[in-house]
């Protein structure tokens, strides 16, 4: 995927309307590219740009996914207040797999009354709510669907609710699926994951929030599943039902597509629409962004390799290519996404309480821009690729390149440059 109308939606429309409101687009690979001879990459024009780019996604921008026929989003009002796909109607269930020898003492259930209501999760999240920047990934697609700031409750508060004690391994949960069995999507998490968080680590939260807004039918209102570092599968819409069991396997819906369930997010690089023609001694800057997967991110790198010149059939992964580095730009001064005068609420927990600014930068599980100067001396037809360099020093697309287990090919786009 190499152009615009192959890049995520949410994120190159909304970065290039910002462009154009300042003017410059073209100066940043949107549109026609204006000739900058010898002109800095980093000059007063680009820098005042990127100062006023939005970094997260508008709620209603995300792309959304569904197999549900007809649409569960476009459901009336009233049925959705039917279905429990309203905040007052709202119900979560919370019980034991009993087939597979769980017990829980006090099962959140329909049935006995005891589900876990809206209002009962509102008064959780006067003491427990959290909020976190996370970008939302797809497993086999190459650009995020969107980047936002999700809110919830952990779910671990409302698993000790129901008080499980013995014989529970994992966990699998699904949301409204039209009352349809072969519509559901279901997946599942280890009960690991959910009750404990390793040092830095963000918990697997009850979303109700995205961009300070509740969420809309669209991205799975009153609640869906956030589960960070992982895939959008994962991160079931319209939250219904969780059951604990002893059953050690994954029984994903998404593994019955020979997909790897329990992949973490990769690390990789993207441009955003690089010039497709330019002319010798044109000087323009690329720019692109960089999804930061559990590896962390380090380098943002950039190669212009002639067609005319080999590539080594012994290097798949194009690590003998001449890799230069590009400049990672610094947190946003305008995180937008509708949020109001793109300031944060207080205080995402990747931030610091006192200084209000991230911890590091960039942040896991979120996406970061950058930029490089491209100066052509030659004309004929080149190979334009990016490519990241993880915390642990390894290039994409390792540690991973293989298909159904996080998409992290190296972006290959043709340039032409003409005398």
């Amino acid at each position: 995927m190499s152009d615009l109308g192959s890049c995520a939606d949410e994120h190159v429309n909304l970065t290039r309307r910002s462009f154009l409101k300042l003017g410059v687009a073209g100066s940043l690979g949107f549109g026609t590219l204006p000739r900058w001879r010898q002109a800095p990459v980093t000059g007063a024009l680009l820098e005042g740009a990127i100062a006023k780019l939005e970094y997260l996604t508008r709620p209603e921008e995300f792309r959304e996914f569904g197999r549900e026929k007809p649409r569960i989003d476009q459901l009336p009002v009233e049925k959705r207040r039917q279905v429990g796909l309203h905040r007052d109607t709202w119900r979560l269930e919370v019980v034991a797999d009993e087939e597979s020898g769980c017990e829980v003492e006090r099962p959140l259930s329909k049935d006995s009354g005891t589900a876990l209501t809206w209002k009962r999760l509102m008064t959780l999240a006067e003491t427990h709510a959290v909020r976190f920047l996370h970008v939302l990934t797809c497993t086999n697609m190459a650009e995020p669907i969107g980047m936002g700031l999700w809110e919830g409750v952990p779910l671990r508060e409302v698993i000790w609710m129901a008080r499980p004690n013995r014989n529970v391994r994992r966990l699998y949960y699904w949301g409204y699926h039209n009352d349809d069995p072969k519509q559901r999507f279901q997946s599942s998490l280890s009960i690991g994951r959910v009750l404990e968080d390793p040092p830095g680590e963000l918990p697997v939260i009850l979303c109700y929030k995205l961009n300070g807004q509740w969420l809309s039918p669209k991205n799975g209102a009153p609640v869906r599943m956030v589960v960070p570092g992982r895939y959008g599968n994962k991160w079931v819409k319209w939250l219904q039902r969780v059951v604990l069991t002893n059953d050690y396997r994954a029984n994903d819906t998404y593994a019955l597509w020979n997909n790897d369930v329990n992949t973490h997010m990769k690390t990789q690089a993207r441009f955003i629409q690089p010039p497709k023609r330019i002319e010798v001694g044109d000087s323009v800057p690329l720019i692109g962004f960089v999804q930061v997967g559990m590896s962390g991110l380090s380098k943002v790198q950039y190669s212009l390799h002639s067609e005319d010149a080999t590539v080594s059939q012994d290097d798949p992964f194009f690590t003998k290519l001449d890799w230069k580095d590009a400049e990672i730009l610094p947190p946003s001064k305008n995180w937008g996404g509708g949020l109001p005068n793109g300031k944060l609420p207080p205080i995402p927990l990747q931030f610091d309480s006192g200084t209000g600014k991230p911890h590091s930068w960039p942040l896991r599980y979120t996406i970061v821009h950058w930029t490089a100067p491209l100066t052509m001396p030659r004309a004929g037809r080149y190979r334009l690729r990016c490519r990241t360099i993880d915390a642990n020093d390894i290039p994409q697309p390792m540690p991973r390149p293989f298909p159904k287990s996080g998409n992290n090919a190296i972006q290959d786009v043709p340039l032409i440059v003409e005398a």
